[in-house]
């Protein structure tokens, strides 16, 4: 693992990549821990050590806001039942999110882990987790519905901001 550039030596922009790569880590150990038995402590530790900063594909990988990283797993963990449910109304009623695609449930739970955190600007989190989506769903059919169902949960946690 590469050692990260020390925070006061980082632009704006190296600021928001490594967020943004933290952002996507976070879906992806989402979704390790849902199929898996591991913890979120375990899968923490194993994405720090062998994720951030590390070669895949060839490429190497942009190393992660290791803090946020942890803040999103957490705020997941500690908020599921909460965030599940936000996402639920959002749906259609007849298409809970047990029924999602496991990559969409782990999105949802990262952006809406994200929502609860009144420092970031929610559209700022739609943004993000929809550049994330594209990622997994190039197609863009998901994407489209990615933003109707990341809006409306955003407007149910944060409405003072709309």
């Amino acid at each position: 693992m590469t050692t990260p550039p020390r925070s006061d030596n980082m632009t704006g922009n190296m600021k928001r990549k490594m967020r943004h790569a933290a952002r996507f880590f976070a879906v992806q150990a989402l979704f390790q821990m849902e199929h898996s038995d591991l913890s979120v402590d375990r899968v923490r530790i194993e994405f720090l050590n062998h994720r951030f900063g590390e070669l895949l594909d060839g490429q190497e990988m942009l190393e992660g806001d290791e803090a946020h990283f942890t803040r999103v797993l957490e705020g997941v963990v500690a908020h599921q039942a909460a965030i599940d449910q936000s996402t639920d109304r959002a749906l259609v009623q007849k298409w809970p999110i047990a029924r999602l695609d496991p990559t969409l449930r782990a999105l949802f739970r990262a952006a809406g882990a994200e929502f609860r955190d009144k420092g970031i600007p929610p559209k700022v989190v739609i943004a993000e987790y929809l550049d994330i989506a594209a990622s997994f769903f190039p197609d863009g059919k998901e994407t489209r519905f990615v933003n109707a169902i990341l809006d409306f949960m955003a407007r149910e946690a944060r409405p003072e901001t709309f």
